[in-house]
């Protein structure tokens, strides 16, 4: 039964493939093999894995293609069609001497084929050219490296296109391998050692294109870089070179990382060494990065956007956890000492308007990933005693530090942040704070109460007892940074019944008279991006309510300043201006009560929620329409082409809504 299905199966393939039609014959080929194996022969399968290396070279699948032309040989040994393919698979991956090999093998078998025998001849033909190139690719290659390490200054421009070429060569496999063998490495190196922007960007581009996807090449690279180096690199302020330096580590990483998932065979079929070792030392190295002093605020958030893209892919999350548990063991004191730093303070590490949100953006990560309760108690146990030991034996600078850990949990994993939040004093020295005379305490203070204000649990707590304190901070203080950030308190306050139409926390009106504000803030041009980005957070928050997101889209001058804030690289902004589009378009998940649950709960006169009558889908559609009139898609476009790691995946997912 087996061998007939089968043998239908190959017909349809075969038709397909006559037609033209490749990636449906594939499908009807891989439906053939995945048919019980016993029963058809072993030739059978072979013809059939025959025919799909086909079906890839047509595709120009060539790896594919050599895959299963082996596995056709491995059934079928004596099977002369499949060592020609895999010799031209092997032709298309560059793996000349290989291709000629399987060739020669063909011509032995079938010496009077003339189409293997022209094969063998123009292969031949295509070695001496590559040959010929190669030979003069060494001498290109060493002449680059001789005028980019010259200390000639009028050559600059000859440098810089020397350089470009660098970069380029070291993208194909061939061109890479010949700066490897012309001790490359040790002169890039070199160039990286001249401290110059241009040349050690340049060289770090390079080094990217040597170790893209080849294991012994980056475990060769990451032992003559070293620490010191990587330090030198994180340590320089300019945002090039950060961006240069995360590229190259990232595909250091993800080449690492595969070695892991498969393995690794040279040339010579000799098995690669694992390259955990190398994983682990690299990641040891950027941990220790991430607290000390020199390093440059842009190689710090650098940093942290590396540990976000390499923990837990989407590719692994099915698998172990233990890179997540390595980086928590060795790392959550120094990701909580950099999510701690008091912005402007001016002692401590350098960091980024970004960086408390990439933080955040990192522990959640981290706690997203964790697998038992065990797991996660440990990750609250460390999270609670790093805030307790600054908060109980560093006087002020201590409470501050750890009350902005806290501000950062709390935005981040808030299961941990919340359990944090509850220790003895750190709420009554939050709200003891807000009315500090110091400007620096009062700023640390009053954000922590806008990120607990999101809590649900402490919200009713704050409405009781920070609410007066927050007007009185609005209305007195004579530090704008400060003001809009209790403006945000209280809009956060104002919305915790979200899109619940009977949960009213102010009195009527007072919610309209909060978005008023801080639109007034938004369209004030003359501040800069901080005070206007508060006031982006604000109405993401009073959008909620369907009053709101009226008045919003009737005001011009408000709306064009969101859509200004769009093409910021300030991840808040980014964030706050998708969440209040996301709001006005009603774009977010909402389930419609069942009927005969709502019965029952006015029965038991539990709360029903109540839709608001403006967000039926008559007003939503006029939303629509005034937003696209007024320019939205220009704004979304500017938001998703912005390539920086400051554009997290949630930034992504509401702007697809």
């Amino acid at each position: 039964m087996a061998a007939s299905a089968m043998a239908e199966l190959r017909r349809e393939g075969n038709e397909y493939f006559q037609a033209g039609r490749y990636a449906e014959a594939l499908a009807a080929y891989a439906r053939a093999l995945d048919l019980p194996e016993a029963g058809p022969e072993a030739s059978q399968r072979a013809l059939l894995y025959r025919n799909r290396a086909a079906c890839h070279l047509k595709l120009e699948d060539y790896a594919q293609a050599e895959a299963d032309a082996s596995r056709a040989l491995e059934l079928d040994g004596h099977d002369v069609k499949s060592l020609f393919r895999r010799s031209q698979a092997l032709r298309g991956l560059g793996r000349l001497d290989r291709a000629a090999s399987d060739l020669q093998r063909c011509v032995h078998l079938e010496p009077k084929n003339k189409a293997f025998q022209e094969a063998l001849r123009d292969l031949g033909s295509s070695a001496q050219e590559t040959m010929k190139a190669m030979t003069c690719t060494d001498s290109k290659v060493e002449a680059m490296f001789k005028l980019l390490l010259s200390n000639e200054e009028k050559d600059q421009d000859k440098k810089q296109k020397a350089a470009q070429n660098l970069i380029v060569l070291a993208r194909e496999e061939p061109g890479a391998e010949k700066i490897f063998q012309n001790d490359g490495v040790c002169l890039l190196l070199q160039l990286l050692d001249t401290g110059r922007l241009d040349m050690m960007i340049a060289a770090l581009r390079t080094f990217t294109g040597l170790c893209r996807g080849h294991c012994s090449r980056t475990v060769v690279i990451l032992s003559e870089l070293g620490p010191r180096r990587l330090f030198t690199v994180l340590e320089r302020e300019d945002e090039q070179l950060s961006l240069a330096a995360y590229n190259l580590l990232q595909v250091m990483f993800e080449t690492l990382r595969q070695g892991l998932q498969k393995e690794v065979v040279r040339k010579d079929n000799v098995l690669a060494s694992d390259s955990s070792k190398e994983l682990r030392l690299l990641l040891r190295w950027l941990l220790e990065a991430l607290t000390r002093v020199g390093v440059s605020s842009y190689g710090r958030d650098s940093i942290l956007n590396l540990l976000i893209s390499i923990i837990a892919p989407k590719s692994l999350q099915a698998s172990n956890n233990s890179l997540t548990l390595w980086v928590i063991d060795h790392g959550l004191k120094e990701i909580l000492e950099v999510g701690g730093t008091v912005p402007h303070s001016p002692v401590g590490l350098r960091v980024t308007e970004n960086t408390p949100m990439t933080v955040a953006v990192l522990l959640s990560k981290l706690y997203e990933d964790l697998k038992c309760d065990g797991e996660r108690e440990n990750f609250h146990r460390l999270c609670e005693d790093y805030v307790r030991d600054w908060f109980q034996g560093h006087g002020m600078p201590g409470k501050l530090r750890a009350i902005q850990t806290v501000s950062c949990l709390l935005q981040g994993p808030s299961e941990a942040g919340n359990q944090v939040l509850e220790l003895n004093g750190i709420m009554e020295n939050i709200l003891a704070l807000c009315a500090s005379s110091q400007v620096a305490h009062q700023l640390v203070a009053v954000e922590a109460l806008i990120h607990a204000a999101d809590k649900a649990k402490r919200a009713s707590f704050i409405t009781a007892n920070g609410v007066t304190l927050l007007k009185e901070i609005y209305k007195h203080s004579e530090r704008d940074s400060i003001r809009i950030r209790a403006l945000v308190g209280l809009c956060k306050l104002g919305s915790a019944g979200g899109t619940d139409f009977s949960m009213k926390q102010f009195a009527e009106g007072s919610t309209m008279k909060l978005a008023k504000q801080c639109c007034k803030w938004l369209c004030n041009e003359p501040l800069d991006a901080g005070p206007r980005h508060w006031a982006a957070e604000g109405l993401a928050f009073l959008t909620l309510d369907a009053d709101v997101k009226e008045e919003l889209l009737d005001d011009k001058a408000a709306l064009q300043a969101l859509f200004q804030l769009a093409q910021s690289e300030n991840r808040n902004c980014l964030f706050a201006v998708a969440s209040t589009l996301v709001n006005c378009t009603n774009s977010y998940d909402f389930e419609e009560p069942d009927p005969q649950m709502v019965e029952l709960a006015k029965y038991a006169k539990q709360h029903i929620p109540e839709k608001h009558p403006k967000d039926k889908p008559e007003f939503v559609h006029k939303r629509v329409q005034k937003l696209l009139a007024a320019g939205v898609v220009s704004a979304l476009v500017c938001m998703i082409k912005n390539e920086s790691p400051s554009l997290s995946p949630a930034c992504r997912e509401l702007i697809s809504r």
